[in-house]
């Protein structure tokens, strides 16, 4: 009578708990493999689903596939010090999928395809922050980052040829944080964008990003407090992935491999660069510090599937086939609205509140957004993660609008 008792009540704890029985019963692609189904198996309407792959593929961005020659004819190409030093290549054509219910239903392009994928890198980078936290290297995002961190020692291999007596006043190091200013800035603040750090990192001011208002003003311009303004500024992220590589003292593509994409079946095929100039010395050892994004060349190289199974992973909260990959509680926390830019979590978890973003959309719906334009749509209320590349950036709320209308109401 007691074991039937205790079964009972195991039964009844489980059915108060979507999230766990979901975690049991979603399917979870194995490395190598996504399964597909027909949209009828899932009473998706097919037809809808040939209009919106048409649709993004009608809709690619115009840009030049040579990225090098794209920054060059965009305002990036146009900023102060705006020339890359970072690795580029040529990208693909059109590509993306529709997972519904964990299934693929729609494809276009070559989704094996390794291209850059821009800004989608800072959600990557933000997750090696959050591993961090729940490892206990970090004890809170909302600690002041200078404590961590102690001197940056560059790695120049020409300094072996230079006359020492000519830079004899010159430091051999550098602190990221030493100004009173930078000295207030918490992981947070790095996490929304919202520090204004400032500085010069790897040859790019903070000043020189998408620089704004008077020119003569953008070297002596008051600091905004930390966490009052939101700057969008690759800078100031670079600062971020180079922070958070010297609490871990391992390159930062080591730890996600290690802490991530090992676990949710990545292919081999992504890399995650930096610059030219962009290496240290840490225990000993030369390692890069990556971008977290491609304004000036570098980032995360990926294909189409791999950013489906990062995707994924953040619509089941964190979870991989049972595995908690990173903290439920850190997903919740990225995607919780900035005071100061309501449509921002945590870099680069973009919201749709007020459903300004993605009218169709849920508000509660997230994305992972760079330039080309990369979207990873995540819906955790219609069970769907969408992969859209290189299509044009005023087309991709009318993509997803398509495709939820697809969906079985």
């Amino acid at each position: 009578m007691r074991f039937s008792f205790r079964l009972l009540l195991i039964s009844f704890l489980i059915s108060l708990s979507p999230d766990l029985q979901g975690q049991q019963t979603s399917y979870f692609p194995p490395m190598g493999s996504w399964e597909e189904k027909r949209p009828a198996e899932l009473k998706v309407s097919a037809s809808k689903i040939n209009e919106a792959v048409q649709f993004a593929i009608d809709n690619e961005s115009e840009a030049d596939k040579n990225l090098k020659l794209a920054h060059y004819q965009s305002a990036f190409g146009r900023e102060p010090l705006g020339f890359p030093v970072g690795p580029m290549k040529d990208r693909g054509s059109a590509a993306g999928l529709i997972i519904y219910k964990g299934y693929i239903i729609g494809k276009w392009g070559d989704t094996e395809r390794v291209d850059l994928t821009f800004s989608v890198a800072k959600s990557i980078l933000s997750t090696t922050v959050g591993l961090a936290v729940e490892k206990g290297l970090i004890h809170s995002e909302k600690d002041l980052v200078h404590p961590y961190i102690g001197p940056i020692i560059p790695y120049d291999p020409n300094k072996a040829l230079m006359n020492k007596s000519d830079h004899l006043m010159e430091e051999d190091v550098f602190d990221l944080f030493a100004t009173p200013h930078n000295k207030k800035i918490t992981w947070e603040h790095l996490l929304r964008q919202t520090s204004d750090w400032e500085g010069t990192l790897w040859g790019k001011p903070d000043w020189a990003d998408r620089p704004q208002g008077n020119s003569e003003e953008w070297l002596t311009r008051e600091r905004n407090e930390p966490g009052t303004v939101y700057k969008y500024n690759d800078t100031r992220v670079n600062v971020l992935a180079l922070a958070i590589m010297n609490v871990w003292r391992k390159p930062l593509p080591v730890v996600l491999r290690e802490n991530v994409m090992d676990k949710i079946g990545a292919s081999p095929t992504w890399r995650w660069t930096g610059y030219e100039n962009s290496f240290v010395i840490l225990d000993g050892q030369i390692m890069q510090s990556v971008s977290g994004g491609s304004h000036w060349g570098g980032g995360l190289f990926i294909s189409a599937m791999d950013q489906a199974r990062f995707g994924y992973m953040t619509l089941r909260k964190g979870n991989w086939n049972g595995v908690q990959v990173i903290s439920p509680q850190w997903i919740e926390k990225s995607r919780v609205p900035s005071p100061v830019q309501p449509n921002y979590g945590f870099m680069n978890y973009f919201l749709n509140t007020d459903k300004k973003e993605i009218p169709a959309a849920p508000e509660k719906a997230f994305f992972h957004l760079g330039a080309g334009t990369n979207m990873v749509y995540v819906d955790e209320e219609n069970d769907l993660v969408v992969v859209t590349r290189w299509i044009k950036n005023d087309k991709k709320a009318d993509l997803i609008k398509l495709i939820l209308e697809s969906l079985p109401k």
